[in-house]
């Protein structure tokens, strides 16, 4: 099985997402997003894969989080691809779906 995961190497919740899916033998791609973001569309299209606004993949405890709180979702998605901190992590894609990996164990969801 093939998964794809934007991914922080910094962040506890994303490594553990990234331990589940190697542990049951996925081929990972890993994108580390905040040196190589995605585009908005691209965002737009794994959100819709997943059955959530751009707004549910918003990371709101960062500061330029704040700003965008009456934004639509074209602006949260430009918002994002500005500043990739912004996007919750981590987000997983396999044939099967799109996930949140919050928490990590979600990711199973989709193996």
């Amino acid at each position: 099985m093939k998964a794809t995961i934007l991914h922080n190497p910094r962040c506890s919740k994303s490594r553990e997402a990234l331990a589940i899916l190697e542990a049951a033998g996925a081929e990972v791609t890993v994108i580390d997003y905040l040196k190589a973001p995605p585009s908005a569309a691209d965002l737009k299209a794994l959100y819709a894969r997943a059955g959530m606004t751009p707004r549910e993949g918003l990371r709101t405890a960062e500061a330029g989080a704040k700003a965008l709180k009456n934004a639509d979702d074209d602006s949260i998605l430009a918002a994002m691809t500005a500043d990739p901190i912004l996007i919750e992590r981590p987000l997983v894609a396999t044939d099967k779906g799109v996930v949140l990996g919050r928490p990590p164990e979600k990711v199973r969801e989709i193996l």
